[in-house]
């Protein structure tokens, strides 16, 4: 089970910070960013192995299932 920053949305901000070093700006004139978007990520093939079962409302929360 994982949850935090979204990766996507991370990846999508520091391209944001290439594109702006890039164009001119000083990296330490830039403003300080932290990815917003969060995701759940539950592995079931991990939890299986462990013997851990996640409720039915969990699963449905979920932004990603490995099955």
């Amino acid at each position: 089970m994982s949850y935090g920053a979204s990766s996507v949305d991370a990846d999508r901000l520091g391209g944001g910070y290439v594109a702006r070093i890039l164009k001119g700006e000083k990296p330490a004139d830039l403003p300080v960013q932290q990815a917003v978007k969060t995701e759940l990520i539950l592995n079931l093939i991990i939890a299986k192995a462990l013997g851990i079962t996640f409720p039915l409302t969990l699963l449905g929360r979920a932004d990603e299932v490995i099955e």
